[in-house]
């Protein structure tokens, strides 16, 4: 089956850097695309949770597209053998630049305050199988989203942001998403948006090419314990169906507190 696929293990690194063109078919192996700024705090265990993936040789590529960071970010992706890729402008443009970037044929966009559930190469590489083989049209998938935290507020942003995802057909950016170059090409890729440029990518995708996987990205935002998370939950929730209904994305910004642009 797909979880047996077995490839060349890595050569260096923790997490090392793709192999030189040619040494290795690359149809079906994975590009790690993290987009940080001042992420260190929660960094390591992002890229920790793909190691298993890079020593199987499905993840042959990290990129950590930087946006100015100052704390200890860089030396972070620096020691595990990412390729730090610094940039300039939102979020929105270091996933663009990350995925022109990508030497290989299956895009991962990972947020660097969420690790991913053990065992969710398996059923990446699943995916990924159906769709090589052609028992499958071209699909991409989300993670169930997690958060790393004990009490009622923490399952009830879980529940609330799960369910408005299933329901609207659309996920945000801390439940990853995995894709194939071909499919982000054909639908554009990200759009150089200063706020939900998840939410715009997978309703592009559409409901029916989403696949929404078991494993979960587990959230480490600790900053939503003060924020209060039943309120975030319920904002972030607002938003997605403000844009569902094209409500201009100023207004959207004002709603949520967030600027407006970039």
């Amino acid at each position: 089956g797909a979880a047996n696929m077995r490839r060349p293990p890595p050569s260096r690194g923790f997490l090392f850097l793709a192999d030189p063109p040619g040494s290795c078919q690359n149809h079906d192996m994975i590009t790690v695309i993290i987009a940080t700024h001042n992420s260190a705090a929660t960094l390591s265990a992002t890229l920790g949770s793909l190691v298993p993936a890079a020593v199987d040789g499905l993840v042959r590529e990290v990129l950590i597209v930087d946006t100015g960071s100052i704390d200890q970010t860089l030396r972070i992706a620096d020691g595990a053998g990412a390729d730090v890729v610094p940039v300039s402008g939102p979020r929105a443009h270091a996933l663009i630049v990350g995925a022109q970037r990508a030497r290989f044929s299956w895009l991962l966009f990972v947020n660097p305050d969420c690790a991913l559930a053990p065992g969710w190469e398996r059923e990446a590489e699943a995916v990924i199988a159906r769709t090589q083989s052609g028992r499958s049209p071209d699909t991409a998938a989300v993670f169930r989203y997690e958060v790393d935290d004990d009490g009622a507020g923490p399952r009830i942003t879980e529940a609330l942001t799960n369910l408005a995802g299933r329901a609207l057909g659309v996920a945000h950016g801390e439940q990853g998403l995995l894709v194939s170059k071909s499919l982000y090409t054909d639908v554009g890729g990200y759009k150089p948006m200063p706020m939900l440029e998840d939410i715009d990518l997978t309703r592009r995708i559409g409901r029916s090419r989403l696949i929404r996987l078991r494993s979960a990205a587990l959230s480490h935002r600790r900053a939503d314990r003060s924020l209060g998370y039943g309120a975030r939950a319920l904002r972030h929730c607002a938003c997605m169906v403000l844009y569902a209904l094209n409500v201009p994305l100023d207004r959207i910004a004002r709603f949520s507190g967030q600027p407006a642009t970039a």
